[in-house]
């Protein structure tokens, strides 16, 4: 899997086509956006430490709030995301099943998950600035590029559904 992350940096698409090759597994695409939203959710640790110090509000409260929001709520905003941007493929002549389209989503995210990473130690040690700044720009534009190109090489290569 750490092999594929780096790979989806250089060829997004055929590593999207390589990961959805055989049947329909639905417990991948399951484990893929929860790995991601696990990742993400780690990631917020550092920000919320220095938000709990600085405002004085209690870390337990930030963490159960960021928990919910990661683990609960956004893997089925994630689902229905996946959902809109096939119906959007859908009308510009995109051939992928649904699950099809749940993977390049999920998979964008967990290979971006790093970059995520990355910006949370930034937030919780650098704060706030041009450096957390240019580290999220950084971490949504590969997520973005990861995702659009994985969706569009799942598109094109499926048969109709």
């Amino acid at each position: 899997m750490t092999l594929d992350i780096l790979a989806s940096y250089r060829r997004p698409g055929a590593v999207i086509l390589r990961r959805t090759a055989g049947p329909v597994r639905e417990d991948r695409a399951l484990i893929l956006v929860m790995l991601a939203c696990i990742l993400i959710f780690v990631a917020q640790w550092p920000r919320l430490r220095r938000e709990a110090f600085v405002t004085g509000q209690d870390f337990d409260v930030l963490l159960g709030g960021a928990l919910l929001g990661w683990l609960f709520i956004m893997p089925l905003a994630l689902y229905g995301l996946a959902a809109l941007s096939h119906m959007v493929a859908r009308l510009m002549g995109g051939r992928a099943s649904w699950w099809g389209a749940r993977m390049a989503l999920f998979w964008a995210l967990l290979a971006a998950s790093p970059l995520w990473l990355l910006w949370g130690l930034v937030a919780g040690f650098v704060g706030p600035g041009a450096a957390l700044d240019a580290t999220g720009l950084v971490a949504l534009g590969a997520f973005l590029a990861i995702w659009i190109l994985g969706l569009l090489a799942v598109e094109r290569q499926a048969e109709p559904v």
